[in-house]
């Protein structure tokens, strides 16, 4: 490969990981003049790939959508990924995109080269589906390219959103970062009109679009969006304390029912208390059933009648009259 050729390759990988290059920049990045990255722009123009110049003391360079879709390039570890996250897709939790998805693993693995191909047959020899219908609400996948678009390029959005009451109401965006949480889909994004961050449900969005008014990026209140998302989901759901009496030591205890040492309260050596916090009063109840020690409630009283219901349900499945 010459050496333009390859300049040529490196500043088409550049621009595909961002929205906008100054000319310094490609020219910094690619260890040439900016008058090379001119140059070699116009023979990326050439070869049909829509690159825009803004104008300016400084310049910038973007690659835009086309007419037709030009070869992408990938490094090894990005091909591994795409490919793997096509073969899920093709199972998927985002509606509508399975044929989609399979089509484009079919054209993607036309071309990978041997040495991925191996690496992509080994995990997926090594995983085992368990099928069945999705579990959870399953998203738009133009709902999520729009986000996603936006939350890249720095663009406030509008969208119509349903809460968990089904109220609804439009709401005015700037996205931060989307985040995948099992089977559902969340947007953290700062609401302009609320002037504070919030945590979007994606297959609650409606018509999510662009408006084309650039922001600032805004530094989150957390170390990252999952973290935010999590301390939400967290807040969204308040904890309870809960305190058992439990018939074993608390080293047992401890091992047994994964609680933090500090949660745990030595009264002897055959009994012990577990003062903790349970987001879930019912699966509090059936782990502290799992248990196979004898237990006694002291707080609160809802886990006693919890207890009582879920006694009474297992008898009933097992044929007890009483």
């Amino acid at each position: 490969m010459t050496e333009t050729a390859a300049r040529l390759l490196q500043l088409l990988s550049l621009l595909q990981t961002r929205r906008e290059w100054t000319g310094p920049e490609l020219a910094e990045r690619l260890g040439v003049t900016v008058r090379t990255v001119r140059r070699d722009i116009d023979r990326l123009r050439e070869l049909e790939y829509p690159v825009h110049a803004s104008l300016g003391s400084v310049g910038g360079y973007r690659l835009e959508a086309g007419t037709a879709l030009p070869p992408l390039l990938l490094d090894d570890e990005e091909a591994v990924a795409i490919t793997l996250g096509l073969r899920s897709a093709a199972q998927g939790s985002v509606a509508g995109i399975e044929e989609s998805a399979a089509r484009a693993l079919v054209k993607l693995q036309q071309v990978l080269p041997t040495r991925l191909r191996g690496r992509v047959d080994a995990v997926d020899s090594a995983t085992v589906s368990l099928g069945g219908p999705a579990a959870g609400p399953r998203v738009d996948p133009e709902t999520l390219v729009v986000l996603a678009a936006a939350a890249r390029d720095g663009e406030r959005i509008r969208f119509r959103y349903r809460d968990k009451g089904d109220a609804e109401s439009r709401r005015f965006a700037e996205p931060h970062s989307l985040v995948a949480a099992g089977r559902r889909w969340y947007l953290v994004a700062w609401d302009v009109d609320r002037a504070d961050w919030r945590t979007f449900r994606v297959d609650r969005i409606e018509a999510p679009f662009p408006t084309g008014v650039r922001c600032a990026p805004r530094d989150l209140p957390a170390d990252d969006a999952a973290a935010f998302v999590t301390a939400q989901l967290a807040r969204s759901r308040p904890a309870r304390s809960v305190v058992f009496l439990v018939h074993t030591s608390a080293e047992q205890l401890a091992e047994t029912f994964r609680v933090r040492p500090e949660e745990v309260e030595p009264i002897d050596d055959r009994s012990c208390l577990i003062r903790t916090s349970a987001d879930s009063l019912e699966w509090t109840a059936i782990r502290i059933a799992h248990l196979g020690v004898e237990f006694e409630v002291r707080e609160p009283p809802e886990m006693q009648r919890m207890l009582r219901d879920l006694g009474a349900k297992l008898l009933r499945a097992a044929g007890d009259p009483q």
